[in-house]
């Protein structure tokens, strides 16, 4: 079996084990009441995602790569495995903990909304986000480049195996790593766990809709497979407690936006009231309006 196919394979155990024990625990059923807006959005994010974004990062980065610099197509490929790797977590993974971190400010927040206007967690939130914020995502540019250099294989499949797992895992409506705080003999090791990957309890957090109840930190917990970079840059919180409630504080008040204004904003642009999808539009502070 090729590594790509080993990967897709993995992938599609990962996405459906989930999904089983979201269904099994019943957190769907009782969590997650998706509208028909939230639901386009997030296939039509995750479709073109598969189909066209990372697919054309690839394409470019290789066309570009055989042009500018045919002379070092595959100049990694007899790296060891584990400074592959190390070129991986820095490439990608670190440099998508700072353009998430960036997409929290003013400028780039409308290419992010989307990803937090849910209000529920689950598997199926994981991909969804704005079309121009995964076409502009530094790390899928340079993951493509690393490919052209010679660092995939089964190291690049395994790689992505295990952050899509790690990632999905943070999102999942099942908190699996709750019952493991419970554990006593457990506790030093998820004290190095959730200081190294992120987890349910650090990521939801991040999706909370205020910091007021103590445990939300939607300006920090930026970490997609490793929490470590939260660590590093001064950006973590860990309670170990979970937020009563996610989604936008603006989407209470004003009504959920509409799934392609999410997906296309600036090409399609919302005229709802106290928008960040148009021009001139900001984030939504609840202190400089009245409530309708």
């Amino acid at each position: 079996m090729q590594a790509a196919q080993l990967q897709n394979l993995l992938v599609l155990v990962l996405i459906l084990g989930l999904a089983t024990a979201e269904i099994v625990t019943r957190r769907y059923k009782d969590t997650v009441h998706a509208t028909d807006n939230d639901t386009k959005l997030e296939l039509f994010m995750f479709l073109s995602l598969l189909a066209i974004t990372q697919p054309l990062a690839i394409l470019v980065t290789g066309k570009l790569g055989a042009w500018l610099a045919p002379q070092y197509k595959g100049a990694l490929a007899d790296w060891p495995w584990w400074a592959m790797v190390g070129m991986l977590l820095v490439v990608d993974d670190m440099t998508q903990y700072w353009w998430h971190r960036a997409s929290h400010s003013a400028l780039l927040w409308p290419l992010h909304r989307a990803h937090h206007s849910a209000q529920y967690m689950s598997i199926r939130v994981t991909f969804r986000n704005n079309f121009f914020y995964y076409l502009m995502m530094p790390g899928l540019w340079f993951a493509g480049a690393l490919l052209y250099l010679g660092v995939g294989g089964m190291v690049y499949a395994l790689y992505i195996v295990v952050k899509l797992g790690v990632i999905l895992g943070a999102h999942c409506a099942w908190r699996w790593d709750e019952p493991l705080y419970r554990i006593a003999a457990l506790r030093p090791f998820m004290w190095v766990l959730e200081r190294t990957i992120s987890t349910p309890a650090t990521h939801w957090a991040h999706h909370a809709i205020t910091n007021d109840d103590g445990v939300g930190h939607y300006k920090g917990n930026f970490g997609n497979l490793l929490f470590v970079w939260d660590m590093i840059f001064g950006s973590a919180k860990i309670t170990r407690q979970y937020p009563p409630q996610v989604g936008l504080i603006d989407d209470h008040l004003f009504g959920a936006e509409r799934w392609q204004h999410q997906m296309f904003f600036p090409v399609l642009q919302s005229s709802r009231a106290h928008t960040a999808l148009k021009f001139g539009g900001h984030i939504y502070d609840p202190s400089e309006y009245p409530s309708p």
